[in-house]
């Protein structure tokens, strides 16, 4: 359902993806790692159309994004980072727009309104959306992005801000969509989540994807024979933990005698 063919993006001199190659199937969620700048979010922006690769193809199903946006665009569902939403519309009115956007078959009105059940945001359905909560705007944003029932689902970070109640939902929605045939393409930072929902996970930094597969595959990998997720990460990436001795130092080191009391 998804395929990146030699994609290549730069900003000026600085490379955020650098010959991406990957594809992931149907039924599945395939989870993205990496460190901060690594080119994650870069890619699912290439993926969901608001960026051109410089070189290489996105693919949604049999649709070029860049040859094909609308066709394209209408497979997929994208939740950020951070939410965008209208300010002044209310969240029933932002759900609205996006169920004519995607030009959805009638009865709209009950669609909106199961979404609406579904993200517990029907007692603020008819109040603006610049007076909901970051969870609230997380929540509204989830609903808009699944509202036309899309093939392919990008997320980014899928839940940060959210109460415990509400990433549970959101755990046993990726569940659901993956059992129905879905994918879900998900950049996390969390390995927990990343280990325990996701059917393989590609890492990547620098722009250069490093690894791809299944957990076992990618604890084959491991020179050091790492049992976890973040383990694997963190060896392949080179990004390991400041030490805590420099760090308690820094905190309470220095000349004692010259500290106020």
């Amino acid at each position: 359902m998804l395929t990146f063919e030699g994609v290549t993006k730069s900003f000026g001199t600085v490379r955020a993806v650098d010959n991406l190659t990957l594809s992931v199937p149907g039924g599945q969620i395939f989870g993205f790692l990496g460190p901060n700048g690594a080119g994650k979010t870069t890619s699912v922006k290439l993926a969901v159309g608001l960026l051109l690769p410089d070189s290489g193809r996105v693919s949604i199903g049999d649709h070029d994004v860049a040859r094909e946006p609308e066709r394209s665009k209408s497979l997929i569902g994208y939740v950020p980072d951070r939410a965008f939403l209208y300010p002044k519309l209310t969240g029933r009115e932002h759900l609205r727009f996006l169920a004519a956007v995607y030009q959805l078959p009638g009865p709209r009105e009950e669609r909106v309104q199961k979404w609406l059940d579904l993200m517990q945001l029907s007692e603020a359905a008819d109040s603006p959306c610049d007076s909901y909560s970051h969870g609230m705007r997380n929540k509204l944003a989830w609903a808009g992005a699944l509202i036309h029932d899309p093939q392919v689902l990008f997320l980014d970070e899928p839940t940060e801000g959210l109460d415990p109640s509400s990433a549970r939902l959101v755990k046993d929605l990726l569940r659901l969509l993956k059992d129905r045939g879905r994918t879900v393409f998900l950049c996390t930072h969390i390995m927990e989540l990343a280990q325990a929902l996701c059917d393989r996970v590609g890492i990547i930094a620098k722009g250069k994807l490093l690894a791809e597969g299944s957990l076992a595959q990618l604890r084959a990998m491991s020179v050091a024979g790492a049992s976890s997720l973040e383990d694997v990460f963190l060896e392949l990436t080179g990004s390991h933990p400041a030490e805590l001795s420099g760090i308690v130092e820094a905190l309470v080191g220095g000349d004692r005698s010259e500290r106020p009391v």
